[in-house]
């Protein structure tokens, strides 16, 4: 067991508010008091008393800009996560359940999924799950493709292993369920640089969804199962393991051990973000071949990128690009928070939180929006005009 990170820094917090000033819930719900007084303060009434708890915490969406804020290092996202669990008696319910459990509905979802895709955009039935479980009807449902990444690339894996260097790919839910493409996207870039890609013998979702819905012990659970498929997978030999989404890359270098108290000591330096990876491979000189795409995108910085402090590696990244302009947009969160903007009860607090940031996109009316966040993804192409991808797509499309 590891020593909680959360407590240890507790009393670090010296007061100057500076995690509230730059809290994106706390400009949009003047319910949620911010994370000061959500965090380090409430903390030290709720070890006086449990009673003291305040059920404004459900607000937080654990994006984790107080904690890139904080000058002192407070971990006040993983305060607060765990303070809902403790003191806040989360009961889960259908809901919770059908959001967090990712491998279950998207494993039957992908079964037949022309029929869930077309189903679940019907306004009517949206208009039910609103009522019936709580999920905004004006929320855009995520698309689930036909056949997952991984039975595509059980076809892929005798032509991987013949490549000299490897790389061990997460993929997550997202890839897996609903977008092989960006999966077989990042094995063609991958293999344009005489790269392989090995996948874990088996994955699980990263936990994300199972901490934010009340799913605590479960996310545990699935943390100490990856690490151990991690560890099967790395330990050995010299290669790194790359993941798409910048949650998942957070997830499992940096929650597991701080806010699941999982130990990933063995891994956790082998864990990186596929846009540092590649970046750190072209500034050594390994960079294929590129045509110029004549493209002006603009970039959004998702909240759990930046506080791995992975922006620089993307944007140098995109600027490697022949043809292409970039535009940084001046992010915070996108408001969709994972599963948080999907229920009824956070709809309106998820599009104030992200209103800025549309405007700035359908202003700039770039030819495409980047971003390495699959929820921010849905987030952007469901409040603006505009499609939304990840850099590797767009490396993708530059290869000659």
């Amino acid at each position: 067991m590891l020593l909680d990170h959360a407590n240890q820094t507790f009393d670090q917090c010296i007061k100057c508010t500076v995690c509230t000033a730059y809290c994106p819930v706390a400009k949009a719900n003047p319910a949620y008091p911010g994370p000061k007084q959500a965090g380090p303060d409430g903390e030290r009434l709720r070890i006086k008393s449990p009673e003291l708890f305040d059920s404004a915490l459900k607000y937080c969406t654990n994006c984790k800009r107080c904690e890139v804020a904080c000058p002192s290092g407070v971990r006040i996202g993983d305060i607060i996560a765990k303070a809902k669990h403790q003191y806040g008696g989360i009961k889960p319910g259908i809901r919770e359940f059908v959001l967090s459990h990712t491998d279950l509905m998207g494993s039957m979802s992908t079964l037949m999924a022309p029929v869930v895709n077309f189903t679940t955009g019907l306004k009517p039935v949206k208009q039910v799950l609103d009522k019936a479980l709580g999920v905004s009807s004006h929320r855009d449902l995520p698309k689930y493709s036909q056949g997952t990444f991984r039975g595509w690339y059980k076809k892929q894996k005798d032509v991987q292993a013949s490549y000299e260097r490897q790389i061990a790919y997460f993929h997550g839910c997202y890839v897996n369920y609903n977008h092989p493409q960006l999966g077989k996207e990042l094995v063609q870039v991958l293999n344009a640089m005489n790269i392989g890609v090995q996948l874990l013998a088996r994955e699980k979702c990263c936990g994300v969804p199972l901490i934010a819905n009340g799913f605590m012990d479960k996310a545990k659970q699935q943390a100490a199962f990856n690490i151990k498929q991690m560890e099967n997978s790395l330990l050995g030999n010299e290669m790194p393991l790359l993941a798409t989404s910048s949650t998942c890359g957070f997830t499992l270098r940096d929650e597991y051990p701080h806010l699941l108290e999982q130990d990933n000591r063995k891994v956790r330096d082998r864990i990186s973000l596929v846009t540092r990876f590649i970046w750190n491979e072209f500034y050594r000189g390994n960079k294929p071949a590129m045509k110029p795409l004549g493209l002006h995108i603009a970039y959004h910085t998702p909240c759990h990128m930046e506080k791995m402090g992975g922006v620089i590696y993307t944007l140098e990244l995109l600027r490697a690009i022949p043809g292409v302009k970039v535009t940084v947009l001046d992010s915070q969160c996108c408001g969709i928070a994972g599963t948080y903007g999907f229920k009824s009860e956070n709809y309106q607090t998820s599009q104030a939180i992200g209103e800025g940031l549309f405007d700035q996109i359908n202003r700039l009316k770039p030819d495409l929006v980047i971003t390495d966040c699959e929820t921010c993804k849905w987030q952007i192409e469901m409040s603006t005009a505009f499609r939304c991808e990840h850099p590797i797509h767009l490396l993708a499309q530059a290869l000659v």
